[in-house]
């Protein structure tokens, strides 16, 4: 009984996707009634001759979506997606707050997030943001720059880059 209740409870997973896929596998998912999200922000891309802000991914080559363990083989169906982000073996679980955290950050005009692979940076400093969107979590960060903190999401294995004062950091 348990089990079955535990395979109807919803949570988010990383998909990987084929290259330069992001927008289409999450067209897709959305039109087979899956809840998919590519967090995307604007961009300005120079031609030769012009100029355009378009929408690119933040996340490359990963779609995010909210399924229950039966939806897992609709999913891994879909045209462009390439398997489950894996976490010590397993597909890897994203917690509502870091989803939330994303979207709310997303929403204040004029942000960007930049992502690197987390396995290039290895400073391991805890540390609580004071003020911000980010107030009151705590996170590991990676490197600090003058205006960069490098904070790691754990379940992704990538790094999210936050342009914010180093004064709103406190150690923990």
């Amino acid at each position: 009984m348990i089990s079955a209740m535990l395979s109807k409870e919803k949570k988010w997973y990383a998909v990987y996707t084929k290259p330069r896929w992001e927008k289409k596998t999450d067209q897709i998912l959305i039109q087979k009634g899956i809840e998919s999200w590519c967090p995307m922000q604007k961009a300005e891309r120079k031609w030769t001759d012009r100029k355009k802000i378009i929408d690119i991914p933040i996340f490359r080559s990963y779609v995010f979506v909210r399924i229950n363990e039966i939806g897992r083989v609709p999913v891994l169906e879909t045209d462009g997606v390439i398997n489950f982000v894996h976490y010590l073996g397993k597909p890897a679980v994203i917690r509502d707050e870091e989803i939330d955290l994303i979207k709310q950050y997303l929403l204040i005009p004029g942000t960007t997030i930049q992502v690197a692979d987390a396995q290039v940076l290895k400073e391991k400093t805890r540390v609580k943001i004071k003020a911000g969107v980010f107030m009151d979590n705590e996170g590991e960060i990676l490197r600090i720059g003058k205006k960069k903190v490098y904070v790691q999401l754990q379940t992704l294995g990538q790094v999210m880059v936050v342009e914010f004062p180093i004064e709103q950091l406190l150690p923990v």
